[in-house]
């Protein structure tokens, strides 16, 4: 969520973020339109407040003055007075109260409607993003080694899923009988193989100073919307509504909920957590792309790290999250590029996204295996965490990136398999698995 005052200050920077999205700027002009209902009615309310105070004071004034004239014995004509300025006394204050009650609600409903459009408003982007929409990256860095020449090796390169049924390592038929399609099983080295996948970015997240944290996969509807889950994406996160709980696609919901209403001690530098954990995804519009093998599947395994800092450090730790991914894709020894994500495929909470994407030999393109996002304040403020400062407290900014994921044995699999149907194991993965290639047979 945007900062009101931010979006005050700065109308202009807000709609600049909207174009370069692609996405309506008119709800800026609405959102301020709303602000300013919220502001004057609750002023009203307040002015108004007072004043009922005063009238309330007045009434009991009158009403002591009229008991004390009973007591007296006074007149007739006396008490005739008292009681009828009693009687304006007490409809003034009634007309007053009911006059309270009607701002108090149009406040409210004022509140409701800004927090509403809020809510529906992405992150500014950062300046320098690409605009545009998904084809509209671009490309800042290729690394790894020269993608291989099948042809001069002379033999046709397999793709993932037909290498990993020869090894045995996935069995999609199982996974749609016990599930549906999308799901598969992995199976002895191909479990292996994944497992050790895991262990290595686990253990390079250690070293790089992260804290490993077990997450729940299941989360209630705050955290989900205040992670911003719930606004253009909804329709790809599984809910499980008997019990108003959603299962999460990444573990950077359950993270970013790790200190939600929190005011968290950043003195001696960022907070970093990395998490194993299982991951859901309906994928919902994406019928009939990647059907075949693992690219885009409901269900998979993923390492992901996550960074609470000072928003002033936002941009370094962003960067530090991008080294951190292409060390371990350096380690796969594979080909990849580092691309700056456009606007209009950024997602609502991130200003700025660097995905890193594996060469796929057989679809002759690169493929998503990480993704980095600078989040800025955008989660944290949903969520209410904050950091104490001079001046009281104040939002932190939050971040996210890919270690691994089960995605990665489609790269794997297809730029280390040999003629021979066998596959090279990466050096740094050889410790975790105890062979260096994976053969038909192998357990």
């Amino acid at each position: 969520m945007i900062d009101i005052k931010v979006l005050r200050e700065n109308p202009q920077a807000a709609r600049d973020s909207q174009h370069a999205r692609g996405e309506d700027e008119r709800i800026v002009d609405a959102i301020l339109a709303a602000d300013e209902r919220r502001r004057s009615s609750l002023a009203e309310f307040e002015r108004l407040r007072a004043e009922q105070k005063t009238t309330s004071k007045a009434v009991g004034e009158v009403m002591g003055r009229l008991g004390k004239a009973k007591k007296s014995g006074a007149d007739a004509e006396e008490l005739s007075a008292l009681e009828t300025e009693a009687n304006e006394a007490r409809r003034a204050a009634g007309e007053l109260s009911d006059r309270v009650k009607a701002l108090e609600a149009t406040s409210i409903e004022a509140q409701t409607e800004l927090t509403t459009l809020l809510t529906r408003l992405p992150n500014f982007v950062i300046e320098g993003v690409p605009s545009g929409g998904e084809d509209d990256f671009v490309v800042l860095e290729t690394h790894g080694p020269q993608p291989r020449d099948f042809a001069a090796e002379g033999f046709e390169p397999k793709d993932h899923l037909e290498i990993a049924e020869h090894l045995g390592l996935i069995d999609m038929a199982r996974g749609v009988k016990v599930a549906e399609s999308r799901f598969y099983y992995t199976v002895g080295q191909g479990a292996r193989l994944e497992n050790a996948l895991m262990q290595l970015a686990l253990e390079t997240a250690y070293e790089n100073g992260f804290t490993q944290v077990g997450v729940p996969t299941l989360v209630n509807p705050t955290t989900m919307a205040g992670a911003g889950f719930l606004d253009s994406h909804a329709d790809e996160v599984y809910k499980l509504g008997t019990d108003e709980l959603y299962l999460t696609g990444t573990s950077e919901v359950a993270l970013a909920g790790f200190h939600a209403d929190e005011i968290i001690d950043l003195a001696d530098g960022p907070r970093r957590y990395a998490a194993l954990s299982t991951c859901y995804r309906r994928e919902a519009g994406s019928y009939g792309k990647d059907t075949r093998g693992i690219i885009r599947v409901h269900q998979f395994q993923k390492v992901e790290m996550f960074v609470y800092c000072r928003p002033e450090d936002a941009e370094n730790e962003h960067a530090r999250l991008l080294a951190h991914e292409r060390d371990m894709l350096d380690r796969m020894e594979l080909p990849y590029r580092v691309i700056d994500v456009a606007a209009g495929d950024l997602g609502g909470p991130a200003a700025r996204k660097f995905d890193c994407e594996g060469w796929v030999p057989t679809q002759g393109k690169y493929r998503e295996l990480t993704s980095t996002s600078n989040c800025t304040t955008f989660q944290a403020r949903r969520l209410g965490t904050r950091e104490r400062v001079p001046s009281g407290t104040r939002t932190v900014a939050t971040l996210n990136g890919t270690m691994a994921t089960t995605r990665w044995l489609v790269a794997l699999l297809e730029n280390h398999q040999q003629a021979d149907g066998t596959v090279v194991v990466p050096v740094a993965l050889r410790p975790y698995l105890g062979t260096d290639l994976l053969v038909p047979g192998g357990r």
